[in-house]
């Protein structure tokens, strides 16, 4: 095997755990709903409440179980982290019935979406200092080339095979591969590894306090911050759930949303090369105002233009939003709050993004059977997203590294 260095065993990890996690997203497990739902003779409003409660339920759990990375090895917590997923996957396959989509989704939901990247994003925010922003928006290609390469293998393979058969193969990849990428890159490494930076000789990252969950929990910023991070992901799963409808509703080509996601794909990892790079040298406490300002422009295309180049404007502009989104919802929190806590701080806020998912499925089913149209729920978002960073931009002076220690 290649000999690398210890930070780019690391950033290989990172980038080999969030791609691995696109297998409880939900751009990948919404191919498979046709699949499903034919089998088990269930409505598309059936499907989405299934869907929405065993996210909501899998974002629980998170909040426990995803605080064990601070007390435990990396290297151990990772080994579990693939044993949850591998069983995930193989349960999967096995879907009969009602109640055992309930579980199969929860289960997939929890150790993909939700632990696979927070183990990713943690490990990465906790280790690098000088260059966490780069890091962070390194991992993330691996989400990025699934969003781009998945959809199109998985639907030449359900031509093929079933997609139980499919599950089964995702299983055995899952622990042949990931067990062997651990084993190489972070066997290692503990809570106090941190990135060697001779460049820097005040150690100013040392300075920063390190904030308990409970503390956090005291801070009315952290509320306010949340409320803009959620933005992306309960809308952005809304669109990528009821993509039909949207598609219906503004009378666009079979063929218009997925060559929009190949658009959306290019901006996010556009948008991972550059945030990088402003994270590091402007910090992302001062980048936050500006992560939802393409979204909204996007909404704001959504609700007024019909036209089949919209969906390119749209989805571009929301892969912007993404890409700054997942740099800054790691770093964010490492910055202001320290690192020492940071697992269970990021276990809150994973679950926090892993519920509102759920919220945005629930929300767009239920406005979609009430009768509101596209533009309608557009307007809604548009009207969230500017309410959050109103509140954002009032506090934006005092969203700083707290409480540093004095040095004697």
């Amino acid at each position: 095997m290649i000999n690398l260095n210890l930070n780019k065993k690391i950033l290989l990890f990172g980038i080999i755990f969030t791609f691995f996690s696109s297998f409880g997203q939900s751009f990948f497990l919404g191919l498979f709903n046709p699949s499903i739902r034919d089998e088990l003779n269930i409505t598309h409003g059936q499907f989405g409440t299934i869907y929405a409660g065993a996210t909501i339920c899998s974002s629980l759990v998170l909040v426990w179980f995803g605080k064990k990375i601070d007390e435990m090895r990396i290297f151990n917590y990772s080994l579990i982290v693939i044993g949850f997923l591998f069983f995930s996957s193989l349960f999967f396959s096995f879907i009969n019935s009602i109640y055992f989509l309930v579980v199969a989704i929860f289960l997939m939901r929890f150790s993909g979406q939700g632990l696979m990247s927070h183990t990713s994003s943690t490990t990465i925010s906790r280790y690098f200092n000088r260059r966490r922003g780069k890091a962070l928006s390194g991992i993330w290609f691996g989400l990025s080339f699934a969003e781009f390469f998945l959809p199109i293998l998985i639907i030449f393979l359900l031509s093929i095979f079933s997609w139980r058969i499919i599950w089964q193969f995702i299983s055995i990849i899952i622990i042949t591969i990931l067990p062997i990428v651990v084993f190489y890159t972070i066997k290692n490494l503990d809570i106090e590894s941190r990135e060697k930076n001779i460049f820097d000789n005040k150690n100013k990252f040392r300075d920063i306090r390190s904030w308990r969950r409970s503390e956090v929990l005291k801070d009315f910023k952290f509320y306010i911050i949340s409320l803009n991070m959620l933005a992306m992901p309960w809308i952005v799963t809304g669109v990528f759930i009821y993509q039909s409808f949207i598609t219906e509703s503004k009378l666009w080509g079979s063929y218009i949303i997925p060559q929009s996601f190949m658009i959306y794909s290019a901006t996010s990892i556009f948008t991972l090369i550059a945030s990088g790079f402003l994270v590091d040298k402007f910090t992302s406490r001062k980048l936050i105002p500006l992560m939802n300002l393409p979204l909204l422009f996007g909404l704001i295309v959504l609700y007024f233009l019909d036209q089949s180049y919209s969906a390119y404007l749209f989805f571009g502009l929301m892969g912007v939003s993404n890409g700054l989104a997942n740099v800054l919802g790691s770093s964010t929190w490492a910055e202001i709050y320290g690192v020492r806590y940071l697992g269970s701080i990021k276990a809150l806020t994973t679950a926090f993004m892993v519920f509102s998912t759920a919220f945005g499925t629930a929300l767009f089913g239920l406005l979609i059977d009430k009768g509101y149209t596209i533009e309608h729920i557009a307007l809604i978002s548009i009207l969230y997203i500017s309410l959050s960073l109103f509140f954002l931009l009032v506090i934006k002076g005092s969203v700083k590294p707290m409480n540093l220690r004095k040095k004697t």
